[in-house]
């Protein structure tokens, strides 16, 4: 195996646990985190199509309040290798995401834990009135988020490849089955957990809408964005709520653009 390639691997492991936090970038997102595996390996066909399945199941995985959710970012780059590194199949790939998601949530509660200790130590540093230890505790607690995805990984790379292919092969057909079924019932669910955020009863028509489209009309995902934004326009325009130009209860004249008028009252 080239050196090169799995120091990008490594790297790539270590931004996804990190970002896993930071959400900044965005790279421990499957279609992220899988897609970068896929390049560094030279198979971006194989890591994209991984990473956009992937990127399904996860849509309803999110960190709210205490409770953590399945890691994203260890399935993604575990699954990743296994498919590109040690050449097992995208639904093979697919169905091992599932308990690699759960081990990746019992490792980041275990390191969520460690830097309880580190967080202290930063108060600390604070009340001495040292902003260098504060900035490296910090720095130290999200490295070991990184290292938390960098270090399954490195063990997943160094596995041999015809142990992880006697193990695929291993997995009996109802297993692999039974990993498949419960992965679309998740997609499901975290489709239904975005759109139980967004729905309003004045947008249910536009969802709909979407569907009869879709079924009629031979349209791609282009197609049917530059429809979406159109009719969120026309609705921008025409309803009351935004349209400030027609001086519905607002001290405001408004300029003609729904759009401008909601930017000016901020």
């Amino acid at each position: 195996m080239d050196i090169i390639m799995v120091i990008l691997i490594l790297v790539v492991a270590f931004f996804a646990g990190m970002e896993g936090i930071l959400d900044e970038f965005q790279l421990h997102q499957p279609i992220v985190a899988a897609s970068l595996i896929g390049i560094v390996t030279g198979k971006p066909l194989e890591g994209l199509l991984l990473g956009g399945t992937l990127q399904l199941i996860a849509l309803g995985w999110m960190n709210i309040g205490a409770a953590v959710a399945p890691d994203a970012a260890l399935a993604s780059i575990a699954s990743a290798i296994l498919v590109t590194v040690h050449g097992a199949g995208i639904s093979e790939g697919i169905a091992l995401a599932i308990p690699l998601a759960v081990a990746g949530q019992v490792l980041t509660m275990f390191v969520r834990t460690v830097t309880v200790a580190l967080a202290h130590g930063a108060d600390r540093k604070a009340e001495e009135g040292s902003f260098r230890g504060v900035e490296m505790y910090h720095i130290g607690a999200l490295m070991l988020q990184g290292l938390r995805i960098a270090i399954p990984a490195a063990i997943v790379l160094a596995v041999p490849a015809e142990i992880v292919t006697n193990a695929l092969n291993s997995i009996p057909d109802w297993l692999t089955g039974g990993l498949a079924v419960a992965g679309g019932f998740i997609v499901a669910v975290g489709y239904a957990m975005v759109i139980n955020m967004m729905a309003t009863p004045k947008l249910w028509m536009f969802f709909a809408l979407g569907f009869a489209i879709s079924a009629v009309g031979d349209l791609n995902l282009i197609a049917m964005g530059i429809i979406g934004v159109v009719l969120a326009l026309l609705y921008l325009q025409f309803s009351p709520e935004f349209n400030q130009s027609s001086g519905g209860g607002s001290s405001n004249s408004g300029s003609g653009d729904p759009l401008d008028d909601i930017l000016n009252d901020y």
